[in-house]
């Protein structure tokens, strides 16, 4: 079949006012850039298109202007719903002052939906049970503009789930492949992860939409390897040959890296280890110690990667496959904006499919950040104060997975530690307590986990927490610190403490390595 070849900015020209799109992206990675530039010119030269709704699983931007911030202008974006908001800090602005509504749902639900909406069925799951999307608690909505009902709790078996409702369905898509060939087949083998590529184009035609594929170029039909077509053509409508490669980088800090697509393995040889007992390094130590053999794990990023790094360091991480919830497993997640990037990945899963996984117990151990936790186990990485970072795969990961080590420090805003003849200092304390009477956003849930059945541990550099039915009990403290004054005092709420209250390894606080195998 033939296809349409068209411009970037053609293919704006065709977006009508009060219609769906949908995108893909983590980042800057399998984002089509070039489509949304063109959109949003074309908005400030014209006014038109209007009155946009939007749909996406995966935060895409650069925490400045890239991405869906391109949206951002009132009168172009009225609807929005989103697994993460981070790196778009010009749409986080236009929620904050109900300049639009907006959704904050888990990344992974938002992955099934699209495929879920191709194959015209609810979306059903237990995933978000008791967190701020539950509609008893919040209902995923971000601001006062938003009223309407996202998600309802239904019975099935007897159990709770809750059934996320289809409130839009895309009428436009725009995605992003390597190549396209004359019969609109797309291929995606130079892209560092799918998302969920294929399941947007498929809801879209399925709901009468036209999906647009930006691409590097467009080459003879017949010269794509079958197996690397990830698009069939029969779901394409317009292809839009990239005019500009800034605008088609395979992450926003790199034009392309062959080791994130499996076109080579880099080296990694470590580099010179440091020997740094900072903080973050105390409680990536200590984390470490949880690590058990042969294990599938998920790594978030922040204070969890520097788990893999201290893997690195005790030579366990030959043992170890590190996956990421946009798809890649295996390899070295990519860190910092490039996140959602694996540096020589053994595959790469389609998203919705990584979540399948993910959702059904697949993980054997997560690593997540601790940004703020309360007396009940709660832990909040979505919502501070009117930023909205939104929940991301947080809580995918964080509800089925049985195992869950969360990391942080235990305050924040200038803390200063020094280890001393193996014992821990506090310099000077941080301005900002962590652990608080009440989270402000419950994105994980410490009665849903004990109902659950995980085991849950909180680590900081001083004091180690583990999750029980009656609350957070301390059961480790760091040697050198003052329970009353480094600890209690330092928190909002009085932890049950542990009658066998035992001080953390040893070997946590000496500068050379800990000497970690998988007999100790």
């Amino acid at each position: 079949m033939a296809i349409k070849i068209i411009t970037s900015a053609e293919a704006a020209a065709m977006i009508q006012s009060n219609t769906t799109g949908c995108s893909q992206g983590m980042g800057g990675n399998d984002l089509a850039e070039e489509l949304l530039l063109e959109l949003e010119k074309r908005f400030l030269t014209t006014g038109e298109p209007k009155h946009l709704s939007w749909m996406h699983s995966s935060g895409q931007g650069d925490k400045a202007t890239r991405g869906l911030n391109h949206l951002a202008h009132e009168g172009l974006l009225d609807w929005i719903v989103g697994g993460h908001f981070n790196p778009v800090p010009l749409i986080q602005e236009m929620i904050s002052n109900n300049k639009i509504q907006a959704y904050n749902l888990p990344q992974g639900v938002i992955s099934h939906m699209f495929r879920d909406i191709a194959a015209k069925r609810p979306t059903i799951t237990r995933i978000g049970l008791e967190t701020f999307v539950d509609p008893r608690i919040e209902g995923g909505k971000l601001n006062e503009a938003t009223t309407e009902e996202f998600a309802e709790v239904v019975t099935v078996g007897g159990k709770e789930y809750l059934h996320y409702k289809h409130l839009r369905t895309p009428d436009f898509a725009f995605l992003r492949g390597t190549y396209a060939d004359e019969a609109g087949n797309i291929s995606m083998e130079e892209e560092a992860c799918y998302l969920e590529s294929l399941q947007a184009a498929q809801a879209t035609k399925n709901c009468g939409g036209k999906v647009f594929v930006q691409v590097k170029q467009v080459v003879p039909y017949g010269s794509i390897d079958i197996r690397k077509v990830h698009i069939p053509g029969t779901l394409v409508d317009y292809v839009v040959p990239v005019s500009d490669m800034a605008n088609h980088m395979m992450t926003f800090d790199e034009q392309f890296n062959p080791a994130y697509c499996g076109n080579c393995r880099a080296v990694t040889n470590i580099a010179a280890r440091d020997k740094t007992l900072d903080a973050k390094k105390i409680v990536s130590r200590r984390a470490a110690l949880e690590l058990i053999p042969d294990a599938v794990i998920n790594l978030g990023i922040g204070v969890p990667e520097g788990v893999g790094v201290v893997a690195d360091e005790e030579g366990l991480r030959r043992r170890l496959t590190l996956s990421i919830e946009s798809g890649p497993v295996g390899g070295v997640p990519v860190g910092g904006i490039g996140f959602g990037a694996s540096l020589n990945p053994d595959c790469i899963l389609d998203q919705s499919t990584q979540f399948d996984s993910y959702d059904g117990g697949g993980l054997d151990l997560a690593y997540l950040g601790l940004a703020e936790a309360d007396q009940f186990g709660n832990v909040n990485v979505s919502k501070f104060g009117p930023r909205i970072a939104g929940a991301g795969g947080f809580i995918n990961i964080t509800q089925a997975t049985q195992r869950v080590v969360f990391c942080g420090t235990m305050t924040a805003g200038g803390l200063k530690t020094v280890v001393e003849n193996g014992k821990l200092k506090i310099v000077q304390e941080g301005k900002v307590k962590k652990l608080v009477n009440s989270v402000q956003q419950i994105t994980f849930s410490g009665n849903f986990a004990n109902k659950s059945g995980q085991n849950v541990l909180y680590i900081t550099e001083r004091a180690v927490f583990r999750l029980t039915e009656k609350g957070m009990m301390l059961v480790e403290i760091a040697p050198g610190v003052d329970l009353q004054k480094d600890v209690l005092d330092q928190m909002e709420f009085v932890p049950i403490i542990a009658d066998d209250l035992k001080e953390m390894d040893a070997r946590i606080f000496h500068h050379e390595l800990m000497g970690l195998t998988w007999e100790n």
